[in-house]
């Protein structure tokens, strides 16, 4: 339940079209057969059967997390996500966990900018045991002046131990400042320690009243269960909460799309220079159609060794150690794509950014309807076994469903994707290049020239 464990799902959720792009035959059969239906109450349940083994995964998801912050509180969301283990009226202090592990349950949570999830993987048998915890704190969680100052410093210490500690954290969390502006995207999910230190148990309190509720949330219930046990259990356990007035959802502000900056920093214990360029992009709840072709264009320009960056780069012309892109449209507000590299020995990063310049050129360029039906053929190829991985499949529908995406669409994925036509991916790569607000950035070695 801590930022090591967010640091893993963000990253898992940055490589959600990886994941999605299953091969699927023929055209229009389901990715997950996930269904979903709502309760009275307004809690979403999305049901994932898979009957291979006894075994179920539930994961709900309150959609809200850092950005929903006050400004100034940084770090709300992730000390409510540890208070959530703290206990209730029915179940005391830490017991929680006791009570899951005792039933061989694994449990766990998560905070990121957009969402907070908590998460019980365990025997079919014992789901009814898991469910009744989770929706006892749904409502009931007590947070006590002891409890809320003993994890409170936990956090702090978290992040001292995990962000502080790490060499490139300055780098980065400069970066994503400088690349968000104003948005609430450019603050750390871990808040500052200062933000930390700071923070009261009002805090807390608010945040859970204002956002855990059951009408801000989803739930996901994958492996050896049907939906007509579901819906039975659905609401047994969550159909009596009553939902609370959630707080209004924050407007994003807008960015500047004229935007271009560079960032340069030189840091101790790093052993080597990299660059990262970073494009604010099209999203789902942005721009829906835009992140089909954008996610063919980037599996073709840079995510993979047959990718266009790094064959000519790494392969051909030696002048970089890795390169690759990344895309990432899940997300409530904008979406970013990134394109990241290690020069070569005896490459500045300055060089190897105008060689991207020119690469970047010659694979636009290079589109035709070969290159986009043979990089969508590598999308559609592999990756069948998540289907058979309920608990892939519940942190990959939950991370879509959390920011907005609907069950129809993650379920038809493979087919949008089967329909993206070369011209387009041509123009939406054109368009996000020419017309997007866009940092780059350089990180080097302290004392290196």
């Amino acid at each position: 339940m801590g930022i090591f464990r967010i640091l893993t799902v963000i990253r898992k959720i940055y490589a959600v079209l990886l994941f999605l792009s299953l091969s699927i035959s023929p055209a229009n059969a389901k990715l997950f057969g996930a269904e979903n239906f709502f309760l009275d109450n307004g809690l979403q349940v999305i049901v994932i059967p898979n009957h291979k083994a006894p075994i179920v995964k539930q994961m709900l998801w309150y959609k809200a997390g850092a950005v929903d912050e006050e400004s100034g509180r940084g770090g709300t969301a992730h000390l409510l996500e540890h208070l959530m283990f703290r206990g209730t009226d029915k179940v005391k202090g830490s017991r929680l966990n006791d009570i899951l592990e005792q039933n061989g349950a694994e449990s766990n949570a998560f905070t990121s900018l957009d969402y907070t999830a908590y998460h019980q993987s365990l025997d079919i048998s014992k789901l009814e045991l898991a469910m009744a915890l989770e929706a006892d704190r749904m409502q009931n969680l007590k947070i006590t002046p002891k409890d809320f100052e003993l994890e409170r410093d936990i956090v702090f210490q978290e992040r001292k131990q995990v962000v502080e500690n790490n060499p490139a954290a300055p780098f980065s969390e400069s970066y994503r400042r400088l690349l968000w502006q104003e948005h609430p995207y450019g603050r750390p999910v871990s808040g500052t320690s200062e933000e930390i230190k700071s923070l009261k148990i009002e805090d807390v309190k608010k945040f859970y009243k204002d956002y855990y509720s059951p009408d801000n949330a989803v739930l996901i219930l994958s492996g050896d269960i049907d939906t007509a046990t579901a819906k039975v259990l659905a609401e047994k356990y969550y159909g009596k909460i009553k939902p609370r007035a959630l707080a209004s959802k924050k407007e994003f502000p807008k960015i500047n799309e004229n935007l271009r900056a560079s960032l340069k920093m030189e840091l101790p214990q790093i052993n080597a220079e990299r660059l990262v360029r970073t494009y604010i992009a099209p999203s789902y709840n942005t721009d829906k159609k835009e992140i089909y072709n954008l996610s063919v264009f980037s599996k073709y320009l840079g995510e993979g060794e047959t990718s266009e960056l790094y064959k000519s780069l790494v392969l051909d012309k030696k002048l970089a150690l890795s390169v690759s892109s990344d895309y990432d449209f899940a997300s409530r507000s904008y979406g970013r794509f990134s394109i990241s590299a290690l020069p070569a020995e005896g490459v500045s990063p300055e060089d190897l950014n105008k060689a991207i310049d020119e690469e970047l050129a010659k694979a636009v360029n290079g589109l035709n309807i070969d290159k986009v039906n043979k990089t969508k053929d590598k999308m559609l190829a592999g990756l069948v076994y998540l289907q058979d991985n309920p608990f892939e499949a519940a942190s990959i529908v939950g991370g879509m469903a959390a920011v907005g995406m609907t069950v129809d669409d993650i379920e038809k994925h493979a087919d949008n994707i089967r329909k993206v036509s070369y011209q387009n991916v041509k123009k939406a790569a054109n368009k996000l290049f020419s017309s997007s607000a866009r940092i780059d950035g350089i990180l080097s070695p302290k004392g290196e020239k």
